[in-house]
């Protein structure tokens, strides 16, 4: 497990990035910096990396994951409901993703980081 550490304009989060390749290329492109996009529950934004994970895609999470979207190149965090949430209030991504991490922190408060805003997001040990 790699530690990460997550700022916005609301507060600091910890993190852990799995041992997968895909964690590995983000954790050692660290420091990052850039604005975020928000749906719902989740916090999104581009981080491109070079990977070759074979890893399981999923669309159902638990509040505290973390993801990549290969598809697109994002890295998200998911920190409640979304818009395909059913009754039980878990996160439900609207394309597949890979879980690649876990929020240590209370994440909830990510809902008041704001769409466009900058996230920073460092390596913590």
């Amino acid at each position: 497990m790699s530690g990460i550490r997550i700022r916005t304009r609301n507060g600091e989060y910890r993190a852990e990035l799995d041992g997968s390749d895909i964690s590995n290329a983000i954790w050692l492109s660290l420091p990052f910096r850039t604005a975020i996009n928000m749906m719902g529950g989740q916090i999104y934004f581009e981080m491109p990396i070079d990977h070759a994970d074979p890893k399981e895609m999923v669309t159902k999470l638990n509040v505290g994951d973390i993801a990549y979207w290969p598809k697109v190149g994002a890295l998200c965090f998911f920190y409640g409901p979304t818009p395909l949430s059913g009754d039980d209030r878990l996160p439900v991504s609207r394309y597949p993703v890979t879980k690649i991490g876990r929020m240590i922190d209370d994440c909830s408060s990510m809902e008041d980081a704001g769409d466009r805003q900058h996230i920073t997001i460092e390596q913590a040990f």
